[in-house]
């Protein structure tokens, strides 16, 4: 089979990532006649619970935290840091799972939102080694913040640096999206955002605290 696009989604734990996934899928199914494209959509999270989108395919049908916990008495952390390496070592399964797309196909992989992966024990990004290996080049990173954090000088920039950490260690091109912008007021969010850069912001924060 082909080499499907492929969108790895990212982002803090609770930043939104699985409803974003949920809604590109409906988007580009409701899209006009000449435009619509159906967008396939796996989960990598093992921890994950619930979704909202239909699974193509699911890490849990390899492993999962629950039993690792169980079965080796590891923490939740520990236990998706298993997990990930358990992929790692059967990346055979993931491969079989890419080659049942076509070339015109587009794949949106709901990723796991602990940091450690990208950093710490770059986990996610020998998987994108792997899967560049197999041929698999149109390939972009999408990491989510949550908007809510964007008023809050001190968590925009924790937010930035988290975003900046996966840019670089992931090594695709790039987007930032703001989820749940609905919870916060526009002006507020562009105020954070026209600011030149991360003192004039901290500034702007002592200010409104004296």
């Amino acid at each position: 089979m082909g080499r499907c696009f492929i969108q790895l989604v990212s982002g803090p734990a609770g930043s939104g990532k699985s409803t974003y996934c949920t809604a590109i899928q409906q988007h580009c199914a409701t899209l006009g006649k000449m435009r619509r494209r159906t967008v396939h959509v796996a989960n990598l999270d093992p921890a994950a619970e619930n979704f909202g989108y239909d699974l193509a395919f699911d890490i849990r049908d390899l492993i999962t935290v629950e039993d690792v916990m169980e079965e080796l008495g590891l923490g939740p952390n520990g236990a998706l840091i298993y997990c990930m390496e358990y992929l790692l070592q059967n990346m055979d399964w993931l491969e079989d799972e890419l080659d049942k797309f076509d070339d015109d196909e587009y794949l949106v992989l709901d990723c796991p939102g602990q940091i450690e992966l990208y950093t710490h024990a770059p986990i996610i990004k020998r998987m994108i080694d792997q899967m560049t290996q197999w041929g698999h080049h149109r390939m972009a990173s999408v990491f989510l913040v949550d908007a809510t954090f964007v008023c809050d000088a001190p968590k925009f920039i924790s937010g930035s640096l988290l975003s900046l950490s996966a840019m670089i260690a992931l090594e695709l091109p790039h987007v930032n999206v703001l989820s749940k912008v609905d919870l916060v007021d526009d002006a507020e969010v562009e105020k954070i955002l026209d600011c030149e850069s991360a003192s004039v912001l901290w500034q702007r924060e002592e200010y409104n605290m004296a």
